[in-house]
């Protein structure tokens, strides 16, 4: 009988002690990190708004990602997308095609932001430029040579029959820049968009409005990843692709929630947020995914006129629609 219990004595111990072992082991066991994607100039532009909603709302937790990698831009966001862990990111379009030009394994798979109408040039309170029509003489600023203000200026001028020649451009950094350089006249007439136009629209005046010298409709920013995640883990695209659009349906049934919600993480004022929100739904300035290729075509012809490319593109060669929502495919 001794030897009885004592058998069922050592069957307990092994057992309890492999209990043990086991809670031990889910204790100390690594728990997966959350992790971040890119976003061009998140906290600073509004390209991120939809994706600062979804964060809020909670939306992003099934993917495990918890915040945002920022970028001043262009090249920029591509690396730092090819970087992450995860890598998606929303970059600047002409950024992703040269990329993709230039052999990085990148395929485009949503569209972001899909027009300019938010750009316009200004000058300071009181100056006699009003149009774009007066801009021959002036020195005229823009961010920087190739970028997309570049572009949109050289497009506005040539559209508006102004001759380029009798017009001094110059790249005078940032909107932010742009900004400093109009109100110390180191420059005539300055690129800006909101927040800052919002900000100091007080002591500015329109020159001219993008959407209202030219056509507005170009694709500013789109969402990358690699081929080979995609093709590993196409439901995390699927997911980020998703819980973004939900973000703009937000924005736009609930302006005011959403803007508060952006200022918030943004740390801006969200009365001017709010304004701004009111503004951008009134001509679309986000897109739930789906591609414009005319818009995206509009882009390309900004490139070649500022000698970034020649000839033509396939887009079914750099795009691939199979990670939208079923409604947002075009018909092949």
């Amino acid at each position: 009988m001794r030897d009885v219990l004592n058998n069922g004595g050592t069957e307990m111990r092994i057992r309890l002690k492999a209990m043990l072992m086991a809670v031990a082991a889910s204790l100390f066991a690594p728990v997966a990190s959350a992790e971040q994607i890119t976003v061009t100039h998140w906290g600073v532009s509004f390209y991120g708004a939809p994706f600062a909603v979804a964060l809020d709302k909670g939306w992003f937790k099934s993917l495990n990602i918890d915040g945002f990698i920022t970028s001043s831009g262009g090249g920029t966001s591509v690396r730092n997308t090819l970087a992450s862990p995860l890598p998606y990111g929303e970059v600047a379009l002409p950024a992703a095609v040269e990329a993709i030009k230039s052999g990085q394994p990148l395929i485009i798979v949503n569209s972001g932001v899909g027009t300019v109408a938010d750009i316009l040039w200004v000058a300071k309170k009181g100056s006699p430029i009003k149009s774009i029509q007066d801009l021959a003489g002036k020195k005229v600023a823009y961010t920087r040579p190739k970028s997309v203000s570049n572009m949109l200026i050289l497009m506005a001028l040539r559209e508006n029959k102004i001759d380029i020649a009798k017009v001094n451009l110059i790249a005078a950094g940032g909107p932010g820049a742009n900004f400093t350089a109009v109100m110390q006249g180191a420059v005539d007439v300055g690129m800006t968009a909101d927040p800052i136009w919002s900000i100091e629209k007080e002591k500015l005046q329109p020159v001219f409005w993008v959407k209202d010298v030219m056509s507005p409709k170009m694709t500013q920013t789109v969402g990358v990843t690699t081929a080979e995640f995609a093709r590993k883990k196409p439901e995390v695209i699927r997911g980020i692709i998703e819980v973004r659009r939900k973000g703009v349906q937000f924005i736009r049934d609930n302006p005011d929630e959403a803007a508060d919600i952006v200022a918030r993480q943004y740390k801006i004022s969200a009365a001017e947020t709010r304004t701004i929100f009111r503004n951008f739904l009134g001509f679309d300035y986000w897109d739930e995914g789906a591609f414009d290729l005319k818009g995206m075509d509009s882009m390309l012809e900004g490139l070649r006129i500022v000698g970034e490319l020649q000839g033509s593109i396939d887009w079914s060669k750099l795009i691939d629609q199979g990670y939208l929502p079923k409604d947002l495919q075009a018909p092949k």
